[in-house]
């Protein structure tokens, strides 16, 4: 009996394998399914230009609110009713157009409290807003405090 076999003849592949090329889509079909929700709740975030990253901060400028455990919020140390935050951050904001404002909450601060201080700096129309942390202890890359 003869055999033929295809061993010894070299032939091309003229068709394409398009099953690693639909798995990638569905992978990124899912991926892009996922992530979508997520970015229509998203803050908008401006970022600072090359040209700007270089100059610092104006002191003057800078506007701190501390609020401790108890919800006192202060104003650079200065005791504010919550009902009288707006009104004078609208009067910060009037007398310095580039005013910053420097949050400063207590560890153990109820988020809502934290959520409404922001609605009320977004009311008043301040948008160049940080938050002032400090690192977790044993924690030694970091500097001892920082404002983000």
């Amino acid at each position: 009996m003869r055999r033929f076999s295809s061993h010894g003849a070299l032939h091309t592949l003229s068709e394409l394998n398009v099953t690693p090329l639909l798995d990638l889509a569905f992978v990124l079909l899912i991926i892009f399914m996922i992530t979508t929700p997520l970015l229509e709740n998203s803050m908008e975030l401006v970022v600072p230009s090359s040209t700007t990253a270089h100059h610092e901060v104006n002191p003057s400028q800078v506007q701190m609110i501390s609020i401790d455990r108890d919800q006192i919020i202060k104003i650079n140390k200065e005791v504010i009713p919550l009902d009288q935050l707006l009104p004078r951050l609208i009067e910060l904001r009037t007398a310095q157009p580039g005013i910053s404002v420097v949050i400063r909450p207590h560890r153990d601060l109820p988020i809502q409290q934290f959520i409404s201080i922001m609605d009320i700096l977004q009311k008043a129309g301040i948008t160049k807003v940080g938050v002032m942390t400090r690192p977790e202890e044993g924690s030694p890359t970091t500097p001892p405090e920082s404002a983000r």
